[in-house]
C-alpha cells in the first residue's frame, strides 16, 4: 500500500508539472512555484487525516465531558500519542511529492528566480552584473536556449535535485531507524508480532461482515414488522457502553495478552447474558512498553 502511493503521488506531480504548471516570469514567481511545491503536499497530508480510521477513533466523543480531571488529561495524552503516529503514516504522501517536485525541478526553478535573496542571486549570476542578472532571473523559465540562461537553469535544477536526494534519503533513515528502535525495545517476540497483526486483520474483515449481517438482520425486521404491522420480533444488540468500549484506542500490556479492544471486552465481560470465556492473563508482570506498540488496533499500522 505504501509504495502503491508513492507511485500514485509521483504520477500526480508528473502530470501536474507538465499539464497545470506554467511559471509567470515575473515577481510572482516565487509564491508560484511555492505554492505549487508545497500546497498539495498539505492537501495530500490533510487527506492523509481524513482517511484514517484512527483519527475519527481518536476524535469521536473526544469533546465531551469524562468524569474526573486525571482522567480527562491521561485521555487527551492518550489521544495525543495517537494522533503523532497517524501524523508518520499521513506525511508519506507529502513528502513523496515534495522529493519528486524537486527531483523534476521546475517548480523549484520557478520560485528560486524569483526570489530575492542576494547571496543565493550571487550563486546562480557567477561573474555577471548582479543588478541586471537579478532583472534578468524572473524571465528566464521563459525565454529560448541560451548560454548563459542555460548555465542558470542547471544550476537551479541540481540544486533542486540535491535537496530532493537529501530528502529521500533522509526520510528513509529517519523510518528506518524508527523500526529497528520499535524491533529492539519490543517486549514480544518476532513471530507473537506477526500473529498478532495477522488476528487484527482478521478481526477487522469479520468485524465488517458481522457488522453488515447483523445491521441487514435488524433492517430486515424493523421493514417487516411495518409493512406487515406486527411486533417485532427479538434481536439483541450491543448496548451503548458496549460499542463505547470497543471503540476506544487500545494499549498493548504484556500482563494481559488480549490483541484488540474486543477481544479484551469478551474476555473482562461481567454482563449476566455473555459467556465468560477462559482468561489469557499472564502471571508476570507487565513490561514497559515503547511508544512505537502501544496502540494495535489498527489494522494499517506499520511495525
Amino acid at each position: 500500500m505504501g509504495l502503491g502511493l508513492v507511485a500514485l503521488t509521483a504520477g500526480g506531480e508528473q502530470i501536474f508539472s507538465t499539464v497545470v504548471f506554467s511559471c509567470p516570469c515575473n515577481q510572482l514567481n516565487f509564491l508560484y512555484g511555492l505554492v505549487f511545491l508545497l500546497v498539495p503536499a498539505l492537501a495530500l497530508l490533510l487527506l492523509g487525516f481524513i482517511l484514517s480510521e484512527r483519527t475519527w477513533k481518536v476524535l469521536t466523543g473526544m469533546c465531551r465531558k469524562h468524569g474526573r480531571e486525571p482522567r480527562r488529561w491521561r485521555r487527551l495524552f492518550t489521544a495525543g500519542s495517537a494522533l503523532c503516529r497517524v501524523s508518520c503514516i499521513a506525511l508519506v504522501a507529502p513528502c513523496s511529492w515534495i522529493a519528486m517536485a524537486l527531483l523534476n525541478g521546475k517548480y523549484y526553478e520557478c520560485a528560486m528566480t524569483g526570489t530575492n535573496v542576494t547571496a543565493y542571486n550571487k550563486h546562480l549570476c557567477g561573474d555577471k552584473s548582479l543588478d541586471q542578472c537579478q532583472l534578468e532571473l524572473s524571465s528566464l523559465p521563459c525565454l529560448g536556449p541560451k548560454e548563459d540562461r542555460q548555465r542558470v537553469l542547471i544550476t537551479l535544477r541540481a540544486d533542486s535535485q540535491i535537496l530532493g536526494w537529501l530528502l529521500i534519503a533522509s526520510i528513509m533513515l529517519s523510518n528506518l531507524l524508527m523500526i529497528c528502535m520499535a524491533r529492539c525495545t519490543s517486549p514480544i517476540s518476532y513471530l507473537q508480532l506477526k500473529f498478532w497483526r495477522t488476528y487484527v486483520q482478521e478481526e477487522s474483515n469479520l468485524m465488517d461482515s458481522y457488522s453488515s449481517k447483523h445491521a441487514k438482520e435488524l433492517a430486515e425486521r424493523n421493514l417487516k414488522s411495518f409493512f406487515n404491522h406486527q411486533p417485532p420480533e427479538n434481536i439483541s444488540t450491543p448496548s451503548n457502553r458496549a460499542w463505547k468500549k470497543i471503540s476506544s484506542l487500545y494499549k498493548f500490556s504484556t500482563k494481559d495478552h488480549y490483541y484488540s479492544t474486543i477481544h479484551r471486552y469478551v474476555e473482562e465481560s461481567c454482563d449476566d447474558d455473555m459467556m465468560r470465556i477462559a482468561s489469557v492473563k499472564s502471571s508476570g508482570t507487565a513490561d514497559n512498553i515503547p511508544a512505537a506498540l502501544d496502540f494495535v488496533d489498527d489494522v494499517r499500522m506499520a511495525l
